[in-house]
């Protein structure tokens, strides 16, 4: 199972890519565990200037922009097909 990081403060944005995130791997029928990341201290702890943030199992993906569905799903698919 993908753990999936949303980083950021609850803007419009890090909504709209959590939204877009789970559109993505739901319509791709993979498996993943989302969370939210909040906190200023945390989020700091990936080392992104702008958010929203992408974190797939520990890798920034994507920060200070909202990629597309596909580009989320092929990330997915590398990094499940990598800790497989």
């Amino acid at each position: 199972m993908l753990q999936i990081k949303v980083l950021g403060s609850g803007c419009q944005n890090c909504k709209r890519l959590e939204a877009e995130t789970r559109a993505a791997l739901d319509e791709a029928g993979i498996v993943y565990e989302l969370l939210k990341v909040t906190e200023y201290e945390d989020i700091m702890t990936y080392g992104i200037l702008s958010t929203p943030g992408l974190v797939i199992n520990e890798q920034v993906l994507a920060a200070g922009r909202i990629p597309r569905r596909q580009q989320i799903v092929d990330w997915a698919r590398q990094l499940q097909t990598a800790n497989s």
